[in-house]
């Protein structure tokens, strides 16, 4: 990257890569990989590619290729069906299949699996740079899916993705674990039976957890299906969240319990579905002393447990039992179109600009569907079957 004159420091260096991120360079190139294409593997891509590149990968399995990405703006996709990063064995820097340097990278329909570090820390992608969107991609079996650092400056964005069976063990890795980060947004994605650590973490100053299915199943162990241990402006919406049998921790969803680290610490908890099939019970949510504000409205709430631990606003949330869903064995969890709250859900406004009535419903797998703007609104992730 060329920096123009008299951009010496390091902010207007953080700046001029962002804007690179937002406006690639004209002469951008698109590199291909593949067996038949001079580069063969992506890690070969990695070393001759420039700012605002887009580099095609075609579908396969790429074994034991790791990469370092420093430049910034790179589109990674791949084309034609889905690229399997499988590590065996294969790691950079001691940390990750993918290390990411560089700004504004965005990665679309690539598989991760098998990373492992002598750290036990190990990544599907490791974020180092700022700005990072990744849709249509599947982390599973890696020690963790995707891992941050902290970077006041960078805005994750997650979608239609996946991640299953991350994790090693050990509580301390996890399917997805944002450091602290200017804001973190997860939207129509599945994130299930993370190995003992949580299903979703994340240390965002603003967090935007949005229409996904978020779940142990039967046989998962994860510790909390979502950990928001920091605190923050946190937005979580329309998410089903059902925690198993073979949990790890009782409680299920975790607002600042390990302190509040952010200017502003609000928790609005919308028009979820939470189940819990642990028959010991279940510490539905868990809120630490001293947020600036919780709401909790329009959501549902089925199995044993305690519904709120901790302080905060409860308004039309409903108990429900799990007869009143279509089959829940199934993890079908829409209302049944006689299911007590149906048409129950009152108008729970707004905050910071950011509407709190349900725009949409995760469908699975890894899509969405539009919910009615207006009219009657049913409680929970899901409006009734008819």
């Amino acid at each position: 990257m060329v920096i123009p004159r008299g951009c010496a420091t390091r902010a207007s260096v953080l700046a001029w890569a962002l804007a690179l991120a937002v406006a690639p360079a004209a002469r951008a190139d698109t590199l291909r990989v593949g067996p038949q294409h001079e580069l063969r593997t992506p890690s070969a891509a990695a070393k001759v590619a420039r700012d605002g590149d887009v580099v095609e990968i075609e579908p396969g399995v790429y074994a034991g290729d790791a990469a370092v990405w420093t430049q910034n703006a790179l589109t990674i996709r791949a084309v034609g069906g889905r690229a399997h990063l499988r590590a065996d064995g294969a790691q950079v820097e001691g940390k990750a299949i993918w290390v990411i340097k560089g700004a504004g990278t965005t990665i679309d329909g690539i598989e991760f699996s098998g990373a492992k570090v002598p750290h036990r820390n190990g990544a599907g992608i490791r974020l180092e740079g700022p700005g990072l969107t990744v849709r249509n991609s599947y982390f599973h079996d890696n020690e963790n899916g995707i891992l941050t650092g902290r970077h006041l400056e960078s805005d994750i964005i997650v979608e239609h993705s996946e991640f299953a069976r991350n994790g090693a063990g050990d509580g301390q890795s996890h399917n997805l674990y944002v450091g602290t980060v200017r804001s973190f947004t997860l939207r129509y994605s599945y994130s299930h039976r993370a190995i003992v650590g949580h299903n979703v973490k994340s240390r965002a100053i603003k967090n935007y957890i949005l229409y996904n299915r978020i779940a142990d199943e039967q046989d998962g162990r994860a510790s909390y299906a979502i950990d928001l241990p920091d605190g923050g402006l946190s937005f979580v919406l329309g998410n089903l969240i059902q925690q198993g049998p073979e949990n790890d921790n009782r409680t299920v969803v975790a607002y600042g319990a390990e302190g509040y680290k952010h200017l502003l610490n609000e928790l609005y908890f919308v028009s979820n579905t939470v189940v819990n099939d642990d028959p010991n019970g279940a510490r539905f949510v868990l809120i630490r002393p001293g947020a600036d504000a919780v709401r909790l409205i329009n959501n549902l709430f089925a199995g044993p447990g305690e519904q709120v631990v901790g302080k905060g606003e409860s308004r039309s949330n409903l108990r429900t039992a799990k007869s009143d869903f279509t089959d829940p064995d199934k993890l079908d969890y829409r209302p049944k179109a006689r299911a007590g709250g149906v048409g129950k859900g009152i108008d729970a406004g707004s905050a910071y600009g950011f509407s709190l009535r349900p725009a949409a419903e995760y469908r699975h797998p890894l899509a969405m569907l539009p919910r009615p703007t207006s009219g009657p609104l049913d409680l929970g992730a899901h409006q009734h079957t008819q």
